[in-house]
């Protein structure tokens, strides 16, 4: 597993923390190696080899499995990523965890597919129980391609940029009436290795792979701890692999007092990203998700 004194990264500049409260995304060109790229997506190729023996996947033969690490565990050393983890932080702070995670395998598809409108903005209940028409941001999603997504066409995630700051799009009475594209809607295109950091209330859409070769990538999405997991990780502190980790893999995989007022970042002292971040120099006053406890 990565180890905790490997992540050296500063905090985001900012231009690029402007660029991200602009438009909600930023493309980052180049985040895995291609060592990196190739072990990862032979673990997808093993994962989906296992769903399909459990005829888990779906009618197109794709696969779309949650709990990333628990699917995988050789996934955790992408949790904190020492070229990807200073995003995370530097937007929303260190009292988080992963919430929600997937890695997707999508071969080509030969046939058009019915029309779906599949425009959607992560949270789930958090966009129908938050009061406030503009809601807050809660949550921001790393996405690390594993395959050729260079073109158009291969499956590739479509996004409309800035929409983190309006309260709906327009969209028809039926997922499945056709309905004309959002405007300013753009297909997020990439290298193998390359990743999207995104803002949870960017409205995004999955598309269809008609390429010839299949789609992999993997999701991570970090929360404040105070929100709970969607993933199944209540295992993992039992698994062989689980002293591997480091103790932010162990944090973020909710393995760092699991309940109660430390949960809620009470206690930053005892808390491994606070730690690690003071140690570094990287606590900012000025930004509260990074703001000094003391």
């Amino acid at each position: 597993m990565t180890a905790n004194a490997a992540l050296r990264a500063a905090a985001l500049t900012p231009e690029q923390r402007e660029a991200f409260d602009r438009d909600g995304y930023l493309m980052i060109r180049g985040m895995l190696d291609a060592n990196e790229v190739a072990r990862y997506s032979e673990v997808l190729d093993r994962v989906y080899a296992e769903e399909r023996e459990a005829n888990r996947l779906n009618a197109n033969g794709g696969m779309h499995r949650l709990s990333a690490v628990t699917a995988a565990p050789e996934l955790a050393d992408l949790l904190n990523h020492p070229k990807a983890f200073h995003y995370v932080w530097s937007i929303i702070g260190w009292n988080i965890h992963v919430h929600h995670s997937h890695v997707d395998l999508n071969p080509p598809i030969r046939e058009e597919q019915p029309f779906l409108f599949k425009w959607h903005r992560d949270g789930g209940r958090q966009n129908n129980d938050i009061e406030t028409e503009l809601q807050p941001r809660l949550a921001v999603k790393l996405a690390f391609f594993l395959s050729d997504l260079s073109e158009t066409g291969r499956g590739a995630t479509k996004i409309i940029p800035g929409s983190h700051k309006v309260s709906r799009i327009d969209g028809p009475p039926r997922r499945d009436i056709e309905w004309p594209e959002p405007e300013g809607a753009i297909e997020v295109t990439g290298e193998p290795g390359d990743a999207l950091f995104f803002d949870r209330r960017l409205f995004h859409a999955a598309t269809h792979n008609y390429s010839d070769i299949s789609r992999k990538i993997a999701f991570i999405g970090y929360t404040p701890r105070w929100i709970c997991i969607r993933d199944e990780v209540e295992d993992l502190p039992n698994q062989p692999w689980w002293n591997d980790l480091d103790p932010v893999q162990q944090q973020l995989l909710g393995g760092f007092a699991p309940t109660g007022d430390h949960r809620w970042g009470f206690y930053s002292q005892e808390t491994p990203i606070y730690t690690w971040l003071e140690e570094q120099g990287l606590l900012d006053p000025n930004h509260p998700p990074l703001k000094p406890e003391r």
